[in-house]
């Protein structure tokens, strides 16, 4: 991979930095792809994975809040709140202040079977990492905050 320096925001091709922003992009999706295949529940979408990982994340949220946070339409994630509803993976409850919307919050059927998945799928990228060595670990260890905050932005 090449050396990672400030990203350029001018719209220049070819420079080291577009290089760099180019590999990282593309380790990152790849990755992603892979541990998006170690799941322990494969009747769920990854959508729907990945609004129970926000409400595991941020707490209870109104499908309108989550539409935002997860970059859908209100349309689709009330579509997507249904199907887990009925999954039994979150309920809906009383907004506290505002009749007129609900509050979706996980179940403990969706806690239970999150943990079951982050245990997966630690394992699953702790075996990958074993074949690096400890300069490389201790790289990737220095980068996990940098990519939070990145994921973050």
């Amino acid at each position: 991979m090449p050396e990672l320096s400030r990203p350029r925001s001018d719209g220049r091709e070819g420079t080291p930095d577009d290089a760099a922003v180019n590999a990282l992009r593309s380790a990152v999706m790849r990755l992603s792809r892979r541990l998006k295949h170690q799941r322990v529940d494969e009747s769920l979408s990854p959508t729907e994975m990945s609004v129970l990982g926000t409400l595991a994340r941020c707490g209870s949220a109104t499908p309108g809040e989550l539409a935002r946070k997860e970059h859908v339409q209100p349309p689709s994630m009330t579509r997507i709140v249904a199907m887990l509803e009925a999954k039994g993976l979150v309920r809906l409850e009383p907004h506290p202040d505002d009749r007129r919307q609900k509050v979706v919050t996980q179940t403990e059927q969706a806690e239970a079977m999150l943990e079951e998945s982050r245990r997966k799928r630690n394992a699953w990228l702790a075996e990958l990492a074993s074949g690096l060595d400890e300069d490389e670990w201790a790289k990737v260890r220095a980068a996990a905050p940098v990519l939070e905050k990145l994921a973050q932005l």
